[in-house]
């Protein structure tokens, strides 16, 4: 690894490589991008996060959202066998990005650059990342109450832009700080409201998307500079959707670029009522996806412990 870890201006690390790119940092044929700053050390140090000891999973139930949203398949789970004898689960059309999950570095290329690190897209895998495990301290930016409290709600159903300097400013007024190596949990609210909505009003809104998320030309910069391992929303696509070309595209800089992975539709409601009424924003998280070869994706399976 490049010792001291370069700023986002000092990137590229390696002659040859992107713009803007981590390409280089941890070596050559690198599978694990910012993953890499997860170490058994920084693990004990997010221990101390375990304060009360109380747990909250950070996932969606696995039939939502419904309908799926970006026109991807709606699973449709069987069980068999019959009464009173074994059963076994069946998911027909299951998309492991339908629900709570994890941007894989297979799920987005950059069109003249390719996949991160410049390792070919086969060769990439979610099973890199569910052989190794994801644990971490994980800081919550809590930007729904943040911007409520600032008298600029945020607009649900409407492509509002969260800024760069914005989540730096809701951390800053919590009394948060990012360590290296921390996972960034930004709250945005769309769970919450996306529960009030009736059926036909989640029909109407996945059929129209249009959701607060990450905007901005600065993100990049703004985001590796905090030196996070990962990164996760309550949004359904991190970036601020529809994503505008004044504002950027921010899965282009994450994914093929930075190596920083990206969750999405993270259930974050209940561990950001405990952070509120304890004026504590950090946890120690735990996440194992799944261990398909060559997994383009997968669930978060993801639990905050406080």
């Amino acid at each position: 690894m490049t010792d001291p870890l370069p700023t986002y201006a000092e990137l590229p690390v390696v002659a040859g490589a992107p713009p803007g790119s981590s390409w280089g940092v941890w070596g050559e044929d690198d599978k694990f991008g910012t993953l890499n700053l997860q170490t058994p050390e920084r693990a004990r140090r997010a221990a101390e996060s375990v304060r009360s000891g109380r747990w909250f999973a950070l996932n969606l139930p696995f039939e939502l959202p419904d309908p799926p949203l970006y026109n991807r398949a709606r699973v449709r789970h069987e069980v068999t066998g019959e009464l009173g004898g074994g059963h076994d689960d069946l998911l027909h059309d299951w998309n492991t990005q339908s629900s709570t999950q994890w941007d894989g570095f297979r799920h987005f290329a950059h069109r003249s650059h390719g996949h991160y690190g410049g390792v070919a897209d086969q060769d990439h895998g979610m099973h890199f990342w569910a052989e190794r495990g994801i644990v971490a301290r994980a800081v919550l930016a809590d930007v729904d109450r943040w911007r409520a409290a600032q008298g600029r709600p945020l607009r649900q159903g409407e492509s509002d832009p969260i800024t760069g300097p914005e989540v730096l400013a809701c951390l800053e007024a919590q009394g948060t700080t990012v360590e290296v190596g921390d996972v960034l949990l930004v709250r945005t609210g769309w769970t919450t409201w996306y529960r009030t909505l009736d059926a036909d009003a989640r029909v109407a809104h996945a059929a129209d998307l249009h959701t607060p998320g990450l905007a901005g030309r600065e993100l990049p910069e703004v985001l590796w500079d905090l030196h996070v391992s990962a990164l996760a929303l309550d949004n359904p696509g991190v970036d601020m959707w529809p994503p505008g070309p004044e504002t950027g595209f921010f899965h282009l800089a994450a994914l093929p670029l930075l190596g920083l992975p990206l969750g999405e539709l993270w259930d974050l409601d209940g561990l950001a009522d405990d952070c509120r009424s304890t004026g504590t924003y950090d946890s120690l998280l735990t996440s194992a996806p799944i261990n398909v070869h060559a997994g383009v994706a997968s669930p978060a399976n993801a639990i905050a412990i406080r």
